[in-house]
Order: structure tokens, then C-alpha cells, then sequence
């Protein structure tokens, strides 16, 4: 019988991220940062084993519900700003060969920060390292956007500059014209195919001396480091139309069989999402009476009712003040503050409901049972949403949604 060729997808997560707070769970284009990897992972045809090397019990938690195993918390020695890859990695092929007899043929590297892959891009790696015996690893590289050959370093003592890199027959190629110079290219943080036993396992090389590259393109060159990166980098996701691995969403849920909170963005929900501007500058909305009275008969029920918007008009306030409803307007993180005000109101998320219709609302929907969008809500929201109502905003979808709450429906 042929032994099955056993491919471990790692993913590295360590906890404590400085730049971006809970960077690795936090979500990007409607998915934990963490599930980008562990889905492309588990579309894989050759992955036949996915772990989360992690050293925090909340990112275990999510790597797990969204597939991963997470038989380990990797101990706080590898869990620093400055740990290396190979340590990391040494450890978990070692707890697993030590408790489980577990020894793979193939490790893959897939890092958390470089969410946006290619469909095909794990199987292509994997499948260049098998094409090639004499390959000790595969790394994803891009042509780079500078070339070595024009770069400088400087003598710290004299203060002079030489070029960083020779080239035998060429006296400066920094002054040559790049046509001329070698090709160079980029490691990106997509894949590593790794032969463990004649890397990591056998000596203090994490990546071996034979490396072949599987070149990307540069459209999903993504690296999030900062805030910026991770704004600029969704907005790709959503608007990019890139072929890329996305994470399944799980089976859509409807209302709660007990509802005892209804949460609403406000522009777009109880609003058709536009304005009127009168000559005076002054910005006024129109809002549905049939909308108002759903809400007053889910109040009625004994339904708390609370509209986070990030919309600053107070037009906001005072709409819901004549409904009688609590209102957080002005808010730029709308998930901050729905998970506060889920915690401190004693609320178990299992009972509340979310209804936006915008990509600022789609962080709001995995803290709830159910997320509901308007018929003519934004595409990404709709295709995070559990159920997708047949009125527009501001003409009637709030009152489809009350009358199915109140009917447990």
C-alpha cells in the first residue's frame, strides 16, 4: 500500500499584536483575519492536516471554529516581537511527533497577514515541491518593485557610500540601465512548502539551500502590518474582483427562536440612504411611518431596540428620540460598540439581532445570532448577511423584519 503523503498546513498567530489590537481575529472584508489561511488550507486537495501555532486561547478558539486544530499553545518563549520562524516551527513538529507519533512529509506555511491568495496557489506550491526532489522548499516571490543593484549602503565610519551589490563585468551597476541588470524578485508572505526533514527538523535552516519559487501575481501582494495596510487592503478585497480564497461562510441563521434585542444601523435601514439638502445647508432625511410602527410594536413585546450609526447628523438623535429607542451616533467602530454594549447590558448575543446594509456594518454581524440586510443593501453585506429581506431601506424593511421577530419567524 502507498503511504499517503501527509501535507501539515501551519499557521503562525501569536497573540499580542502592538500595531493592530487582536490583528489576527479581528475582521477583514467580513472574515477573521485567521480564516483567509485556514481556508486556503482547507480547499486545498493536498492538505491532509491544518494547525493554528498560537500562544493566546482566543485565537485558538476562532482557529478552531473555523476548522483548524489547535492541539498546542505554543509556549511564550516563541511568542515574542522577536521570534523567529524556525523555533516556532521546530516546536510544533516536535510536540506532534513527541504526543501523537505525527510526522509529516510537507509543512506549509501560510502567514495570517497575507490574507488575499490566489484559488490554485497552495496546490501549485506543493505541487512544485513534488515535481522537484531535489527541492528542499518553495517560497511565493513577486518581481520586486526595487532593484537591489541601484541600492546603496553607507560606512558608518567614513560616511561613504558603495553600491550593495556587485555584479562581475559591470564597474557600477547603479548607473546601468535596468534592462541590463538581473531579474530580482520579492518574497511575499503567502506560502512556504517546506521538507521538514532536511530543514528545520535536521539543522538551522528553516528553508533549506535548494529554494524554488512559485511566482504570484503582484495583485495579491498584501502584507498588513498597520492600520493603513489593513484599510487599504480591504478596500482591495472589496473592490478588487481578485480570484482569491475566501473562507465559507457558515450555514445562515435565522431569528432566534427568543428575541431580546434588535440592533440597526440607521442611513440605509431606516432611511432609503439619501439626503436632502435645502438651501440653508441643512441635511434632512425621510424615514418610513410604517418602519415606526414595527419598532413600536417589538417595544411593546418587551424587545430592547438600539441604532448604531456612524452617520454625526443629529437628525440621527432625534428620529430616535420620537421612537423612544437608544441611539449611538457619531461611531466609527461600530463593533467596539456593539460588543460593549452587548457585555455591559448583560445580553446574550444568541438573542440579538443586527441589521445593516453596508460593508461599516459587516464586523457587526458575527457578534450577533443573526444579521439581516435590506433588499437593496451593499453586495459584500449582502453576502455576509443570514437573511436578505425583500423591502428597500427606508420603505418598509424595518417593519418586514419586526413582524418576522414577533412572529419567531
Amino acid at each position: 500500500m502507498v503511504k499517503q503523503l501527509e501535507v501539515l498546513a501551519i499557521i503562525p498567530a501569536r497573540g499580542g499584536s502592538k500595531g493592530i489590537p487582536g490583528k489576527n481575529i479581528k475582521n477583514f472584508a467580513g472574515f477573521p483575519l485567521i480564516a483567509y489561511s485556514i481556508a486556503a488550507a482547507k480547499q486545498s486537495k493536498y492538505v491532509t492536516r491544518t494547525i493554528v501555532s498560537t500562544d493566546d486561547e482566543k485565537i485558538a478558539a476562532v482557529a478552531r471554529e473555523w476548522g483548524a486544530e489547535t492541539p498546542f499553545l505554543r509556549p511564550a518563549e516563541f511568542a515574542t516581537d522577536h521570534s523567529l520562524d524556525l523555533p516556532v516551527f521546530r516546536h510544533a513538529l516536535q510536540w506532534l511527533k513527541d504526543h501523537e507519533g505525527y510526522v509529516p512529509d510537507i509543512v506549509l506555511q501560510l502567514r495570517p497577514t497575507s490574507p488575499v491568495r490566489p484559488l490554485h496557489l497552495v496546490d501549485e506550491a506543493v505541487q512544485i515541491l513534488l515535481d522537484h526532489p531535489e527541492a528542499d522548499s518553495v517560497r511565493g516571490v513577486v518581481p520586486s518593485n526595487e532593484n537591489p543593484y541601484k541600492m546603496w549602503k553607507i560606512d558608518p565610519v567614513s560616511g561613504a557610500m558603495s553600491g550593495l551589490i556587485p555584479i562581475d563585468g559591470l564597474a557600477e551597476p547603479y548607473n546601468a540601465p535596468r534592462q541590463i541588470l538581473p531579474p530580482t524578485y520579492w518574497q511575499t508572505g503567502h506560502i512556504d512548502a517546506i521538507r521538514p526533514e532536511r530543514t528545520f527538523m535536521a539543522g538551522d535552516l528553516m528553508s533549506g539551500k535548494v529554494i524554488f519559487p512559485i511566482m504570484i501575481d503582484p495583485a495579491f501582494t498584501v502584507d498588513i502590518d498597520t492600520l493603513a495596510d489593513w484599510i487599504r487592503y480591504e478596500s482591495l478585497v472589496y473592490n478588487g474582483k481578485l480570484e482569491m480564497v475566501t473562507p465559507e461562510k457558515k450555514q445562515h441563521r435565522g431569528i432566534p427562536k427568543k428575541t431580546n434585542l434588535l440592533v440597526m444601523d440607521f442611513d440605509g435601514v431606516m432611511t432609503d440612504d439619501r439626503v436632502y439638502v435645502n438651501e440653508f445647508g441643512q441635511e434632512m432625511v425621510a424615514c418610513s411611518r410604517s418602519d415606526g410602527m414595527g419598532i413600536g410594536l417589538l417595544k411593546k413585546a418587551g424587545i430592547k431596540i438600539v441604532v448604531i450609526s456612524s452617520e454625526e447628523n443629529p437628525v440621527v438623535a432625534r428620529r430616535c428620540e420620537k421612537l423612544g429607542i437608544e441611539v449611538h451616533h457619531g461611531v466609527s467602530e461600530k463593533a467596539k460598540v456593539l460588543a460593549d454594549f452587548l457585555e455591559q447590558n448583560s445580553i446574550n448575543p444568541d438573542t440579538a439581532v443586527y441589521m445593516g446594509n453596508d460593508i461599516n456594518d459587516i464586523d457587526c454581524f458575527s457578534l450577533v445570532h443573526c444579521a439581516v440586510v435590506p433588499a437593496d443593501a451593499n453586495k459584500m453585506a449582502k453576502s455576509n448577511a443570514d437573511i436578505i429581506l425583500s423591502h428597500n431601506g427606508g420603505f418598509g424593511a424595518v417593519r418586514e423584519l419586526c413582524e418576522m421577530i414577533l412572529g419567531g419567524k
